[in-house]
C-alpha cells in the first residue's frame, strides 16, 4: 500500500485545552506564520519526493534499482503533486466564494 507522507499525522501532538489561568492567545500574525510554515514544509516534502523519484529513475538507468521501486517512487511523487494541486484548487475556490459574499 502506498502512503502519502505529505500530510503525515505521525508527529502530531494531541490538542491541549488552555487552562483558564493562561490568557495567552495567538495573534492573527502568529497564526498566519504557523500556517505558512506548515504549508512551506508540505511543499518542501512534495519537492523532496519529486527529487527522490528523479534519483530513482537515474539509478534505474544505471541498473542499481528495480523497476518496481522506480514505479512506487514515481507514484508517490505523482500522488503528492495531485494532492497539492487539489488543495490549491480548494483554497482558490474558498477564496472566490468569500469574495462573492455580500456584506
Amino acid at each position: 500500500m502506498i502512503q502519502n507522507t505529505m500530510f503525515s499525522t505521525q508527529n502530531v501532538q494531541p490538542l491541549k485545552l488552555q487552562e483558564s489561568s493562561q490568557n495567552t492567545t495567538a495573534t492573527p500574525a502568529e497564526s498566519f506564520s504557523k500556517f505558512g510554515s506548515y504549508l512551506a514544509d508540505a511543499i518542501n516534502q512534495v519537492a523532496a519526493q519529486e527529487q527522490a523519484s528523479k534519483e530513482m529513475s537515474n539509478k534505474f538507468m544505471l541498473g542499481q534499482v528495480d523497476v518496481d521501486q522506480v514505479m512506487i517512487s514515481t507514484q508517490k511523487a505523482l500522488l503528492s503533486l495531485q494532492l497539492t494541486a487539489q488543495v490549491r484548487n480548494k483554497v482558490i475556490e474558498a477564496y472566490q466564494e468569500i469574495m462573492r459574499t455580500q456584506i
